[in-house]
């Protein structure tokens, strides 16, 4: 039986390299030239600090572009308010990825009110769809790529 997997991941080495390159634009700006702002990545988590609120907003934008230059789906990011504490101020930017409890059960209630004759499950981060017919799956997928969802979706693991 046809089926797929509608997973939102990104690729982390990609991540890396992103903020790899934000950090090196921010050390050779002239706006930001003895600051001591700096990115730092650890497990999914990317902390900017900076002396001001201001300078927090400029780094999330060459994060955020550079971001979108590897590939990466801005909608992931979950951005955290800014903490101001004395002489700096720190914001966590969290990378999600993976399909959460809620927005899989919307993802299933969606694709069951579309009535095809598709099985729809969720398989921890992820959702697989299951059909008779590749036409079904291809349905599935043009709707899903239509509707407004908070995270990025991928189709993956598509067997015949």
């Amino acid at each position: 039986m046809p089926s797929f997997d509608i997973v939102s991941e990104f690729d982390s080495h990609e991540a890396t390299n992103a903020v790899d390159q934000a950090n090196r634009e921010v050390t050779t700006r002239f706006d930001f030239k003895g600051s001591g702002a700096n990115y730092a990545l650890k497990d999914g988590l990317v902390t900017m600090s900076a002396n001001s609120e201001f300078q927090l907003q400029q780094m999330l934008d060459i994060l955020n572009m550079k971001l979108t230059k590897r590939g990466i789906d801005i909608s992931c990011l979950d951005i955290a308010e800014p903490k101001i504490t004395g002489r700096t101020a720190q914001q966590i930017v969290t990378l999600k990825q993976g399909i959460e409890s809620d927005l899989a059960r919307k993802i299933v209630k969606l694709v069951k009110d579309k009535k095809l004759k598709v099985q729809a499950a969720i398989q921890g981060d992820k959702v697989r769809i299951t059909g008779k017919k590749l036409d079904d799956l291809q349905e599935v997928i043009a709707m899903l790529k239509q509707e407004e969802l908070d995270m990025p979706l991928q189709f993956n693991n598509f067997r015949d």
